[in-house]
């Protein structure tokens, strides 16, 4: 055991990066060793890096400079995408003694207690083995820092959308044992956890490498060993909405009616081009299988604007898919190439001025299509439920069931509690409530 030492963590990236990184916190503890702010004068540091983006990458190791700067003495550990696509440039930077690629990340631990306890740091160790024969590599957590914790079911991603660099540093898709799931659900509904994300790099893709098991399957064990905790899914790929999974999910009593729907374009030319896999009519019509069987459901979603070859006619079909169909949110950025990834080097680039444009505009719609949402959600139902998650300067913001973003003031810190709420008006894409004493 070290005693009275502590690591700096630095998380970029998913919520796969954050559970990671909370797994290998509570591997430290194990060790004696404190997870401190990355902002802490610190005895080491790891690095859980995003390489999602060219600007993902460059902000990683725009992070590893700062903390090498801060603090010159302090081991630097870089773990995550970024340490898997380039491990040998990432070893040549100031400060870092070690690179650990996605396959091992819960060695990060004993990886910080040997160079905090050699003092002498020389060349940069590599431990990255090839992802693709990668197992799912076993973590599990044991405590909840906040109100809404992620739980990894799977790893991988094997969809190879034209423009994604995440496959080459996840690998194929690696699914959790479901009693390995249903164990660590067991445990936080056990502790009071009022909200569980299952989440993954490709979550749809659950127990595409099991025998006989189903993302469906799993959510219906889960829904069995819940009892006052809310289930979400983290971002899903359109056509797992067909009619099996609404059938089997719609009656579940615990799953919240809110799911991320990784749509990237609402143009069918578009879709083809980013190799994805749907047409624009069939996402269409799997948001409105799920919307008639859970009437209360809500969407949001990720849209690209630019992407190689999109004219206006492909630009303006997204444009009316958001207006037919009807997103909570939507996050909205200009295609960025992506070095090593087939849309880099498509012809029929789309300036960067037609970007920005594109995207502005999709975003000004977006937010008009927000406001007229969350109008008629106070007009059909003032009064909801909302499980608070954060409280500072006297106002607390959680969301409904269904993902509404609710602020309302409060006289005490109620993180963590659900409150009923009456909504008062839209603010942004918030509403703005009061809480209605008990």
């Amino acid at each position: 055991m070290i005693k009275n030492k502590k690591v700096g963590m630095l998380t970029l990236g998913c919520k796969v990066n954050q559970y990671e990184s909370e797994a290998i916190a509570e591997a430290l503890a194990e060790l004696g060793i404190a997870a401190a702010s990355p902002s802490d004068d610190c005895d080491a540091y790891i690095v859980n890096t995003c390489t999602v983006t060219a600007e993902a990458d460059r902000k990683s190791r725009q992070m590893i400079r700062r903390l090498h700067t801060a603090n010159p003495g302090a081991p630097i550990i870089v773990t995550g995408c970024t340490a898997q696509s380039a491990p040998q440039k990432i070893a040549e930077m100031d400060g870092v003694c070690a690179v650990c690629g996605n396959a091992e990340k819960l060695r990060c631990a004993s990886l910080a207690a040997q160079l905090i306890e050699s003092k002498s740091h020389k060349q940069a160790s590599i431990h990255v083995p090839d992802i693709g024969s990668a197992p799912f590599e076993k973590m599990s957590l044991r405590s909840f820092p906040r109100t809404r914790v992620y739980i990894k079911i799977e790893d991988g991603c094997e969809n190879r959308c034209a423009y994604c660099a995440i496959p080459a540093a996840r690998g194929s898709v690696r699914s959790k044992h479901p009693d390995d799931v249903l164990r660590e659900v067991s445990a936080f509904v056990a502790d009071g956890c009022p909200e569980i994300v299952l989440t993954g790099i490709e979550t749809a893709s659950y127990g595409h490498d099991l025998d006989g098991v189903t993302l469906a399957d799993l959510l219906c064990r889960v829904d069995k060993i819940c009892d006052k905790t809310r289930i979400r899914l983290g971002s899903i790929y359109p056509t797992l909405l067909d009619q099996d999974f609404v059938e089997k999910i719609s009656s579940l009593s615990h799953i919240a009616p809110h799911f991320h729907i990784s749509l990237q374009s609402g143009s069918t030319k578009t879709l083809a081009a980013m190799n994805r896999r749907y047409t624009a009519e069939e996402a269409a019509a799997a948001m409105a299988r799920l919307r008639k069987a859970m009437p209360s459901v809500m969407f949001t979603t990720d849209v690209i604007v630019g992407f190689p070859s999109e004219s206006e006619k492909e630009y303006n079909e997204t444009r009316e898919f958001l207006l037919k169909n009807r997103f909570l949110t939507a996050h909205i950025f200009p295609f960025s190439p992506r070095e090593g990834t087939p849309a880099a080097t498509m012809p029929d680039q789309v300036s960067v001025e037609d970007k920005k444009r594109r995207a502005a505009s999709l975003a000004a719609l977006q937010e008009q299509i927000t406001h007229e949402i969350l109008t008629a959600e106070i007009e059909k139902a003032p009064i909801r439920s909302v499980l608070f998650e954060t409280f500072s300067n006297g106002k607390a913001t959680g969301h409904t069931d269904s993902f509404i973003e609710v602020n309302a003031p409060s006289d005490a810190d109620i993180k963590g509690e659900e409150r009923t709420v009456r909504l008062l008006k839209v603010e942004k894409s918030t509403i703005i409530g009061e809480i209605i004493k008990k």
